[in-house]
C-alpha cells in the first residue's frame, strides 16, 4: 500500500509520525492495531492472543493539523 503524502481534507503535506503507547513503568512503544472488538483481561488489561495485530503509523497534516492513522505491517505482541 502507498500512502498518499497530501491532506485528504485540505490537499496541504502531510507529515509522517507516530503515537506514543505509554505502558508498564512508562515503557514507551508504538501504538499497534488489533483485530476486533477490545475485551477486558484481568491479567494484561485486554485479551490479544489469537488476533492480528498491526503497527500503526500516523501522519499530520501541517496546515490542518488533520491526523491519519495507517497499520504498516504486521507484528506479534
Amino acid at each position: 500500500m502507498t500512502i498518499d503524502d497530501e491532506c485528504s481534507k485540505c490537499g496541504s503535506t502531510m507529515q509522517p509520525g507516530f503515537v506514543i503507547d505509554r505502558g508498564h513503568m512508562e515503557y514507551r512503544s508504538v501504538q499497534m492495531w488489533v483485530e476486533g472488538e477490545a475485551e477486558e483481561s484481568f491479567w494484561s488489561g485486554l485479551k490479544t492472543s489469537g488476533r492480528n495485530t498491526y503497527s500503526v503509523e500516523a501522519f499530520r497534516c501541517g496546515s490542518c493539523n488533520r491526523l491519519e492513522f495507517y497499520t504498516k505491517e504486521k507484528v506479534s505482541i
